[in-house]
């Protein structure tokens, strides 16, 4: 169960946490056409700062004009929302935020042009998506059976409400099967994303993520990008078989709600050592020292609430 907040924005407005509520023909209930977004906050020294807002409203925004959805507020306005939601709340820990444009109660069918446009921000207090443990010691994986969407029939750029019965499935077969998360192929075979995170391996030292061409532009993947630059460690963007990974020397996860977890076996094959390995700490290591205000060099990517 989630950890209730105080309030929730809904359309302009602070509202009280059990009032955010929608008519049951909501259109996207029913059809699936909603954006939204996962961004995180973490308790800096200096305070709760929320990791790349500008970067997680872009995309939200990009998300809604990819599935035709003219949201109801600018860049600014959403940006200032968030920070509005952080600051009428009261956490103890760090913070997820999930912002979302969705279509309202008003018509029904699948014309979606004349449905009303809603936007909510809720936000609650939330811990490692995988686990701690799962943080410390990696976690078991499995390559699904599903197939990640096609870009020749969903537009894979949106982090759309419709796209995820996809990684719903996906997650539901690899707990059911006595593992902690799933990873898709495309459909020619190759590594697209996991349920909800990006994929990395570690091979001779270098490491290999595939191209965006079938997955989410994932913001907490280019991070590590970033970071691998600044740690000299060279960085390959290619495809990947699922046999590559099964003799690769490490293998992690990243996103907004995985942050950098190590995967210590996929489809009953045990990666490297069966631990978290090197690459990936200093990896890992890095990424909480961008997020918690630590490495002033990526201190831009912080907004403060104050």
């Amino acid at each position: 169960m989630l950890k209730e907040s105080e309030f929730i924005w809904f359309d302009g407005k602070l509202v009280p946490w059990k009032e955010a509520k929608v008519h049951v023909l909501t259109h996207t209930l029913h059809y699936g056409n909603g954006v939204f977004e996962g961004t995180r906050a973490y308790k800096t020294d200096k305070g709760l700062a929320i990791f790349r807002l500008r970067d997680h409203t872009k995309r939200l925004l990009n998300s809604a004009k990819i599935v035709a959805i003219k949201p109801t507020y600018t860049l600014e306005e959403l940006e200032s929302a968030q920070i509005e939601v952080l600051k009428n709340n009261k956490y103890d820990g760090n913070v997820y935020i999930r912002p979302i444009i969705f279509l309202g109660y008003g018509v029904m069918g699948v014309n979606h042009r004349e449905a009303p446009v809603q936007t909510a921000i809720a936000s609650w207090e939330w811990g490692a998506y995988l686990g701690d443990e799962g943080l410390a010691e990696g976690i078991k994986v499995k390559i699904s059976s599903f197939t990640r969407n096609s870009v020749k029939a969903m537009m894979g750029k949106a982090k759309a409400a419709a796209n995820y019965l996809n990684s719903q499935m996906a997650k539901f077969e690899a707990l059911d099967a006595g593992y902690e998360e799933a990873l898709l192929l495309d459909d020619e075979g190759f590594v697209a994303e996991g349920s909800g995170e990006c994929f990395f391996i570690v091979r001779n030292g270098k490491l290999i993520t595939p191209p965006n061409d079938n997955s989410l532009e994932s913001i907490t993947q280019d991070t590590v990008l970033q970071l691998a630059k600044k740690l000299n460690i060279t960085v390959e963007r290619r495809r990947i078989s699922r046999d590559e990974i099964y003799i690769a020397d490490e293998a992690f996860f990243t996103g907004t709600a995985a942050e950098v977890t190590p995967i210590n076996n996929v489809d009953g094959r045990v990666i490297g050592s069966g631990k978290r390995g090197a690459v990936t700490k200093r990896v890992q290591d890095a990424y909480f020292d961008v997020v918690y205000g630590r490495d002033k060099s990526f201190e831009h990517f912080l907004t403060y609430i104050k």
